[in-house]
């Protein structure tokens, strides 16, 4: 039991992986779990439609980047720079800062549900591995800006784009990109077509570091 239970989740596990290199990822935990929370809410509806990286505006990619994991392209699913931040704000008696990578909310995002757990962590870096190995970045990026909750009730960059400035989301600006990306540790409350001045803010920071990121421009190439 002690043998087959572990080589058995491996084995399934990696399957799962290996099919979600390809095939569109429609739904997620969070999505199921978001539809029970507001199911006697009659305004609520979800929002999502796929759309491969190179349909999608390289704005977005770029802004999701700059403020979320600056260090996307270098580190192999875990930011150990923003983790030594991280603890060492800890020490000093400051809240916990998030260190999550993108990849790493890829993994909590498609695999798991969103609770706070040692258990969930340990799955949550397995299937970040897992990822970064089977998928690779680009397919990381593209599985992130399409089931990313960006909204209340909206999955996907393509999704925000429609539903928040009725446009298709190969056509985000710069700036509506940014706002989006303003919006995402919190989106249930923030609003990029609505911003407060924080957000207005914070977007602003973010397009100034949109300058400076740099990912494959043949990522956008068909």
């Amino acid at each position: 039991m002690f043998i087959y239970i572990p080589v058995g989740f491996v084995i399934i596990t990696f399957l799962w992986t290996l099919i979600l290199k390809w095939a569109p990822v429609y739904v997620t935990p969070l999505m199921v779990q978001r539809s029970i929370e507001y199911f006697n809410d009659d305004s609520y509806h979800t929002y999502k439609t796929w759309k491969s990286l190179e349909d999608l505006s390289p704005n977005i990619v770029r802004a999701v980047m700059s403020g979320e994991d600056n260090r996307f392209m270098e580190h192999f699913g875990f930011d150990f720079v923003e983790i030594d931040k991280a603890l060492d704000a800890k020490k000093r008696g400051r809240k916990l800062r998030g260190a999550s990578t993108i990849s790493q909310q890829t993994a909590k995002n498609v695999f798991l549900l969103p609770c706070r757990s040692f258990i969930r962590k340990a799955f949550e870096a397995y299937f970040t591995c897992l990822i970064e190995i089977v998928w690779g970045k680009k397919r990381i990026m593209e599985v992130y800006v399409n089931v990313a909750e960006m909204g209340k009730g909206i999955f996907g960059a393509e999704a925000a784009a429609e539903m928040m400035f009725h446009i298709k989301g190969k056509n985000l600006t710069q700036r509506q990109s940014a706002l989006i990306a303003a919006c995402l540790p919190n989106p249930l409350k923030r609003k990029a077509n609505a911003p407060s001045g924080y957000v207005s803010k914070r977007a602003s920071d973010i397009e100034r570091i949109m300058y400076y990121i740099g990912y494959p421009k043949e990522w956008h190439k068909k």
